[in-house]
């Protein structure tokens, strides 16, 4: 069994610990219930596998020996109010996961200030140095992105191994080329500028094709508070005739913020001008925050 199919069976067994448990008001001690159930489904998942059997055979045998979990949650206590869905969903960190965050973000900054200090005639360092903090103060950060994005939380499946660390691998190279900018600048000939702008250009660009080849991770009770908040009804296309006074309002805004600008920029100095658009920014802020959310009369 290989990591990608491991990493599915996980997820096959979250997602059909879900549908199992779907309708079932979620008191404090259902969600207990159902925590103590996932961690014995998942024990028995590796049980079977390691008795050769696939990862999806592992998981239906396992679910199948469950039996009916309604049987095991019995009367529920009417007076306990239903736990709302980001508890319902909560997934506590593992402890491990949480000590590499710890200790790689802690390698990453020391590795940042000595490369900053390390820049300044307080602490003058060698090139070789330099480049060595940038690399790991990437390689630091790249490591808690990955690490992040394949654990399970409250809104969001585990990303594939293989995917997290693709993303890992992105971000550090785009920070470690980002932090030999000015080691280049300080230390090296202006020429060689080109290599950490070269590394900046593939990671944006791999980060770029890894976004948009992503699919959906999100459980479906962020799905379903994203549909419900998506329903709320949008006042303009509700109301043309409001939709054409804020366009007639910006016209006038904008106008009046140009005509400004340009007082400013002959009487008192040019370099005031641009509070003119600032001013202009605000205004048209506060108007469009009044006719979209302001009672409507």
């Amino acid at each position: 069994m290989n990591a990608s199919d491991a990493a599915r069976s996980t997820g096959d067994l979250h997602r059909r610990l879900d549908d199992l448990f779907a309708g079932v008001p979620m008191t404090a001690d259902t969600q207990d219930l159902k925590e103590e159930i996932r961690a014995n489904l998942i024990a028995r998942v590796a049980e079977l596998e390691s008795e050769g059997r696939s990862p999806a055979e592992s998981v239906s045998r396992a679910f199948a020996e469950l039996g009916d979990v309604h049987e095991l949650l019995g009367e529920p206590a009417a007076a306990q109010p239903p736990v709302p869905e980001y508890l319902r969903n909560r997934v506590r960190p593992s402890g491990a996961f949480v000590v590499r965050t710890v200790l790689c973000s802690i390698v990453a900054a020391a590795a940042l200030v000595l490369l900053i200090v390390g820049l300044t005639p307080a602490l003058p360092l060698v090139v070789g140095v330099l480049i060595g903090l940038a690399v790991v103060w990437g390689a630091g950060i790249g490591i808690v992105t990955g690490d992040a994005l394949a654990q399970e939380t409250a809104s969001d499946y585990p990303m594939p191994r293989g995917r997290a660390a693709q993303y890992g691998a992105a971000t550090g190279i785009l920070l470690a080329g980002l932090a030999l900018v000015p080691v280049v600048i300080v230390s090296l000939p202006l020429a060689w500028v080109a290599v950490p702008a070269a590394l900046a250009v593939g990671a944006i660009a791999w980060l770029s094709y890894l976004g948009a080849t992503q699919t959906n991770r999100h459980k479906p009770w962020v799905v379903a508070e994203a549909q419900r908040a998506g329903a709320v009804g949008n006042r303009f296309s509700e109301d043309p005739a409001a939709a054409a006074r804020f366009g007639i309002y910006t016209v006038v805004i904008w106008l009046l913020a140009g005509i400004l600008a340009l007082v400013l920029g002959f009487t008192v100095g040019w370099l005031w001008a641009p509070l003119a658009a600032v001013g202009g920014f605000v205004v048209f802020m506060l108007t469009l925050a009044r006719m979209l959310f302001g009672a409507g009369r």
